[in-house]
């Protein structure tokens, strides 16, 4: 699990989650597997409920893919852990850039589980460029009182927060 574990990377295993939708309107049966935010919940109930879209919303509605599973969406998923940390998943491609600068891509056709980095391959350059477009361009400031949410090893400890979650191993 590249040494964490849990719901707090910016990883397929930790974003990925099935979302289904019945009811007049969505096609009965029909899988979309392009990405898709829970922003996009809020627009696509809007439209399926027929009251009239909301102007600024992050989101987009679903409608579309929900007729037609196939209809490309024209923008990606962005997930976002902690300030700065950002991952952009397009249907076969998934970019992330953290805080520091470092970058990971992973092309998930042939990597589902995202462990080759293209990232410093100058092939990928334009991928890269294409999906760095989306990056949010202004950062959130955290919630005040909020910490780091990251489960880790450390020195044979788990750590959440920072704070040991179980007694230490203890090595024979």
């Amino acid at each position: 699990m590249k040494g964490m574990t849990g719901k707090t990377t910016l990883w397929e295993r930790s974003t990925h989650v099935p979302l289904m939708f019945a009811g007049p309107g969505v096609t009965r049966a029909a899988k979309c597997g392009q990405p898709a935010e829970l922003l996009d919940i809020y627009p696509t109930l809007v439209e399926l409920c027929g009251l009239p879209p909301k102007a600024g919303l992050e989101g987009h509605s679903l409608g579309p893919q929900l007729k037609t599973a196939k209809t490309p969406r024209p923008w990606p998923a962005i997930t976002t852990h902690n300030v700065g940390n950002h991952a952009v998943r397009s249907e076969h491609w998934r970019y992330i850039r953290y805080a520091n600068g470092a970058e990971e891509l992973y092309d998930l056709r042939v990597d589902p589980n995202e462990w080759t980095n293209l990232a410093t391959n100058p092939k990928q350059a334009d991928v890269i460029r294409e999906h760095a477009q989306w990056l949010p361009k202004v950062n959130a400031p955290p919630v005040p009182g909020s910490a780091h949410r990251v489960l880790v090893q450390e020195n044979g400890q788990w750590l959440w927060e920072g704070k040991p979650i179980l007694p230490a191993e203890k090595e024979e």
